[in-house]
């Protein structure tokens, strides 16, 4: 099983989309074990939106289409109805 996620800094407004095949140990890192890479510059994290594949390849496919322009639509969405982002 994989999972594709969104992840949301609050404190500077700014998205991640990944993909992982365990979560919780992903969201760890990006939160407090990393030390290098895009994340670590804007923690904290928190998962505003995750999507279970049974393959890989389907994790990439979405993963990549999150990353396109009809996924940062998807995503900009999602965040003004959550809240998180004023339209």
């Amino acid at each position: 099983m994989f999972t594709v996620y969104v992840l949301f800094s609050k404190k500077f407004i700014k998205t991640y989309v990944g993909y992982t095949s365990d979560l919780e140990a992903r969201i760890l890192s990006h939160n407090s074990l990393a030390t290098k890479g895009y994340t670590l510059k804007y923690r904290p994290w928190e998962v505003v939106h995750s999507e279970i594949f049974e393959n890989k390849s389907d994790a990439l496919k979405r993963e990549k289409a999150l990353k396109a322009g009809q996924g940062r639509i998807f995503i900009k969405e999602l965040l003004q109805s959550k809240g998180l982002i004023s339209a």
